[in-house]
Order: structure tokens, then sequence, then C-alpha cells
């Protein structure tokens, strides 16, 4: 698909869909440029308005700001007057593993200041979601709403911000309509980082609304102060789609900004102004300075995770506290994004599930991928550790050093391939003693004032700054492995209606084809056929992603079969001679101009 093309179709998906053009060339970067791209997508969160376009505020733009100050109003409210009160946070996937670690920090805060907990968590699929890809709940806006009526049952006042980055989740429009349905009860709010009008308008499931429908009827509320969307624009992401990156990072930047101005505001009586928010994004943009500053060490820790990967062998995080969330989150993502596979990139913390704290508790029973703790890690596969295998630790100078110690040194008996990202602050650093134990530290050393102010806040700080480090890490080691196509990550797993309509709008990117084409293409890979029965053709896409969910290189299969004319089996055959998927597609590409070219040649 020429150039052109591909710019035409482009102007037709929703921003957080489309393809980043500082990225386009990812998959031909080394780990150095690979960081500076990422760098430059990054700045994107924090870009000013270009123009004063309603449609594509960005997150410094007033009317943000303003909807930023009027939630927190709200949170304010309900601290203020917590009985019977509720402040929920929703999402899927990403939105609500990053509303799981907010909810959580924040009633911790404040049970430590013997104040109410009040706030809640809701993630689609329910806690094992919060480490695994549960992605057909996604699709149910029936099971949203019952979900969310069951946590606020009794509850007179109750502030509900569903998190959506496409704005296009059933589950949680589903929630958003239940809440505009009982606006006596309920404060809406619905982030998302798409304008209104290119939320997903397709139907739901058991659905006669979509998901435009209420984000246009939150839109008209907002008018009356019953409703709010916070939706800024923040450029496309590095990786087409992939909304963990950017669209999780400013999720948890607007989320922890509103929620702590509505407790200062509560409990401190700090005036909310335009410009006392303002001033909270800001020092989310000087972490984004502080991590980026030490891109060096960046691109090191990816070239070492790339190795890891083409060597067929694993990369581990052990991460204290939140920071070992933030590694079981990033470590999670990698399997739909990238069709990883689960022992990939993993994640554990510290404690394991008691210093977790979700709702559920102890999931260790529900198989391998909920083996979370240091101490399962020692006992499962520290034994099994090879040179090629990479160890990442994720800690700061407040936590545990000399258990950090410990463990460093247990793993050292089996390999020299340990690396750390270590936060420390000027007055107080991590001993060079500790530093040591690693072959590779990326050290970022805070503003003592910040934690003196608000510990807090360092901390939230540091989880951003972790965050950053590790999807570039895990982005940039899969791109070395060949598993992004240009900066689209193509071999995703099919394994929702979302995910679905990513793979057609890929195919019909890099092949020029029609949509029906594309998707007979697409069904073809997923039922492993040539030939589809009336049956295949007429099932909904549930049945389709069902199917998909157990297949493995779906869509480069597709793409493989439209852009070479070959069978699904040909196509198979391509796959496993080339581990980059672009060497594939080109070797496919080649091989049928050649025989094109016999062919003409014969027939003259």
């Amino acid at each position: 698909m020429d150039h052109l093309k591909q710019s035409c179709y482009e102007l037709s998906l929703p921003v957080t869909e489309k393809s980043n053009p500082i990225s386009r060339d990812i998959d031909r970067a080394h780990s150095k440029q690979m960081v500076q791209i990422l760098k430059r997508c990054d700045a994107e969160i924090f870009e000013k308005e270009r123009n004063h376009d309603p449609f594509y505020q960005r997150l410094y733009s007033l009317p943000v700001i303003q909807t930023m100050v009027d939630v927190a109003k709200r949170v304010e409210i309900i601290l203020r007057d917590p009985e019977e009160s509720l402040i929920v946070l929703s999402g899927c996937g990403t939105s609500g593993r990053i509303a799981f670690l907010l909810v959580t920090s924040f009633n911790e805060m404040l049970n430590a200041q013997r104040q109410k907990q009040i706030c809640s968590y809701i993630i689609a699929g329910g806690d094992r979601a919060l480490l695994t890809s549960q992605e057909a709940p996604e699709d149910d806006p029936g099971l949203g709403a019952r979900t969310l009526e069951k946590v606020c049952a009794g509850k007179k006042h109750v502030l509900f911000i569903g998190i959506s980055c496409g704005m296009s989740a059933p589950f949680v429009a589903g929630q958003l309509d239940f809440c505009l349905n009982h606006l006596d009860i309920f404060t809406p709010v619905l982030l998302g980082f798409n304008p209104v009008h290119m939320a997903r308008s397709e139907l739901m499931q058991d659905c006669s609304f979509h998901f435009k429908d209420v984000a246009e009827r939150m839109a008209a509320e907002q008018r009356h102060k019953k409703a709010y969307v916070l939706n800024p624009v923040l450029g496309a992401e590095a990786i087409s789609g992939s909304s963990r990156m950017k669209g999780g990072s400013a999720t948890k930047i607007i989320l922890e900004t509103v929620l702590l101005a509505g407790h200062e505001a509560a409990f401190r009586d700090k005036m909310m102004t335009p410009e006392y928010m303002s001033a909270w994004i800001s020092a989310s943009e000087m972490v984004y300075d502080t991590t980026y500053s030490r891109s060096d060490e960046i691109a090191a820790l990816i070239h070492k995770a790339g190795e890891s990967l083409q060597m067929k062998a694993h990369v581990y995080y052990l991460g204290w506290k939140t920071l070992g969330i933030i590694g079981m989150t990033d470590a999670s993502e990698c399997i739909p994004t990238y069709g990883a596979d689960f022992g990939d990139i993993r994640g554990f913390i510290n404690n394991g599930f008691s210093e977790m704290k979700n709702k559920e508790g102890d999931l260790s029973y529900l198989g391998p991928e909920f083996i979370i703790g240091h101490k399962d890690f020692v006992d499962t596969i520290l034994q099994s550790l090879s040179q090629n295998d990479m160890i990442l630790f994720l800690f700061t100078v407040n936590d545990d050093l000399n258990e950090v110690t410990v463990l460093a040194n247990q793993l050292r008996q089996r390999t020299s391939n340990l690396h750390a990202i270590a936060h420390d602050l000027e007055k107080f650093t991590i001993p060079e003693t500790v530093c040591h134990m690693f072959e590779t530290v990326l050290n970022i050393t805070w503003p003592f004032s910040s934690a003196k102010d608000n510990s807090v806040v360092m901390r939230q700080h540091w989880e951003l700054s972790t965050k950053l480090c590790l999807n570039a890490i895990s982005t940039g080691a899969h791109v070395l492995k060949g598993k992004v196509y240009m900066n689209y990550m193509i071999d995703l797993r099919v394994t929702n209606s979302k995910l679905y309509r990513r793979a057609i709008n890929i195919l019909q990117r890099f092949t020029g084809c029609s949509k029906t084409e594309c998707e007979s293409a697409l069904l073809r890979a997923v039922y492993s056929t040539d030939d589809l029965t009336e049956d295949m053709t007429r099932a909904d896409v549930h049945t389709h992603t069902d199917a998909a969910n157990t297949r493995e290189r779906v869509v480069p299969t597709a793409l493989v079969m439209i852009q070479s004319g070959c069978t699904h089996a040909e196509a198979q055959r391509h796959l496993d001679c080339h581990a980059v998927i672009r060497d594939a597609v080109s070797a496919c590409l080649n091989s049928s101009k050649t025989r094109a070219l016999w062919t003409e040649h014969t027939i003259k």
C-alpha cells in the first residue's frame, strides 16, 4: 500500500488508532534510536495547544484543566461527607490496572491519616485481569453495568470515573449508561483520549446503543455539571493502538492529580484553581524530563532485554511495593500486544499478593501466571535461570535494601545478567555496595524537597518514571525480536471486538484491499482454512474471537496470504522461516513477483 493511500486511510481513524509518523521506522532502529523515538512520542502528552480547535484539546488546554478542577471538587465533596458515598474508578486492561493502582494507593493514604477509605476499583474480568489478559468481558456492556450496580449498592452519592483510552470499551459504556439513567446518585466521568465525535460507533453486544451515543449524552449533561468528559488528545501511540503507553501514563497523571487535589482541598483547605492543576501536570512533565535524561541507560536495558528475547530466553522484573505492581502490569500487557508467550517477560513483587492488596486476595491457586512473589521466583525459577535470562530489579531508597542485597546475592550464584532501576534522593542515596550488585544500574536521583513536601507524590513520581522505563524496555525488546511491523503491533492476539476491528484495520492499511477481503483473510487465519464455510462467515465477532484466542500469528498469517496470494499452509511456512515479520512479508512479495515474472515470461 503506497504512502498516499495509507495517509488517506489514516484520516478516517480515531487518534488513538492512528500511526505516529515519529515512530514509522521503529522496527529498523537500534536501541539508542528507539529511546529517542519514544521520548519524542511521550513528549506529545505535554504538548501545548497549536491552535484553538475545540475537537483537539491538549492536556494543558484550559477546558481540560477546568474539567479536572470540577471533578476534583466532586472528590472534595465526597471526602468531606464520606458516609454512604463512594468514588469508583473502572476500566479494561491497562485502564483497569491503573484504576487498581490509584485506588489502593489512595485508600492506603486515607487509612494512614485515619480517614474513611472511600475508593473502589473495577476491572473487566475481575482481579485475574490485573495479571492476565481477560479481554472477552470488555465486550459486555451489561456485565459492566451489573458490576457497578453491585459495587455501589446502598450508596447515595457516587463519583464514577470510567476509563476507556480509545473511547470504545463496551464494558465501560454500559457503566456510563447506567450512571446517566441514575443521575440522582451518580456523577459519571468519562476519561479517554479521542474527541467525542471519534468515539466508537458500532453497536455493542446485546445493546441498542454504541459508545458514541453515551459520549454525546455525557457531553450534553456536562453543560449542566451532571456529568464530565475528560478527553485531551495525546497524539498517536508510538506503537499504533498500544494505549498501555501514552494512554496509561496520561490516565495516571490526570487521575492522581484530581484525587490528590480533592484531598488537599478537603483536608488542607487548598484552593483548587486552573493554575494549581497545571502545576501538578508540570510536576509530571518534570518526571518525564528526568527519566529521559537517562536515555543511554534505558537504551542499554532495551539492548539487554532484546538479546534475551532474541535468544528465546526470558526477562524477569523483580519489584518492591508499587514498583512491583508497575512491573507486573508492564509484563502482563506484552501478551495481547505482541502475541508474546506468558514466560517471555514476567513480573514479581515482594510478599506476593499480601503486598498487592487486591480485593480478591491470593489468586495463586489459579495457575502459574498468578505465582508472583519473590519467594515464588526463588522456589520455581531460580534453578532454571540461564546466563541469557535478564533480571531487572525495581526499587527505591525507601525499600528494604538489605532484602534487595540478599536476593541479588542469591541470583548472582546463577547468573551475572542482573540489572536495576533504582530511585533515590539527593540526601538519601543508595549505597555503592548495593549498586555494585548489578551489571547495569539506571539510578535516578530526585530532589529531596519533593519527598519532604509529600512522600505520596514522590512515590507516584517513582511509579511514573518506572512505567516510562519499562514501557520503553518491553517495547524495544519486542521490536528487536521482530514482533513489530513498521510501528504496528502486527502479532496482536485477536481476543475481543476492539482487537478484531484493529486487526482488519491493519490488514487494510498494508494491503489496500477492501474491508471484506481483509476480514475474509483474517477469518481464514483464525479458522486455519482456505475454504470458509457459511457457518464461519455468518458467525458473530464473539465466536471469531473465541476461536482466535487459541491461534498463533493470526494477523501476520492473514497479511502474508493477502500479499502473496498463497494458501494458509504456505503463509505459515513463510513465517516459520523468518522470525522478523517484515522479512517474512518481503520474502512473500519477492516470491510473488518472481512467480509473476516467470508466468509472464512463459506466456511470451
